[in-house]
């Protein structure tokens, strides 16, 4: 699966960003779809994941009720939608495609995208 994210940029303090996540390949629809990020000197952690055939969600504590993870079939388009942010979410974020919610699981990869939100 070949994964291709974009969306960040600079916001100030809650406000909302909205990353994407283009997947391609035969058997992308198959896995979970997954979020991280990485803040520099720390290292990655998870942030959200999807089932892409049922769209059941799965969220990281530091980001529940301000993140939403989504998808649009029609796109082959994996979303997160980042509201109220924070300055300690100042990460490159990576999207993932994996075979199950665990971590060590997320085996393909796209580029990061970076999220800079300023106090």
């Amino acid at each position: 699966v070949q994964l291709q994210a974009s969306g960040g940029g600079l916001v100030q303090a809650g406000g909302s960003l909205r990353l994407s996540c283009a997947a391609s390949g035969r058997t992308f629809r198959s896995y979970i779809m997954g979020w991280f990020r990485q803040a520099p000197g720390k290292e990655r952690e998870f942030v959200a994941a999807l089932t892409w055939s049922s769209g059941s969600t799965y969220y990281a504590d530091s980001v529940k009720g301000r993140f939403t993870i989504s998808r649009d079939n029609a796109k082959n388009t994996v979303y997160l939608e980042m509201n109220s942010l924070k300055p300690e979410d100042t990460a490159s974020y990576y999207c993932a495609a994996g075979s199950s919610f665990n971590p060590p699981d997320f085996g393909s990869w796209g580029q990061g995208t970076q999220v800079t939100v300023s106090s």
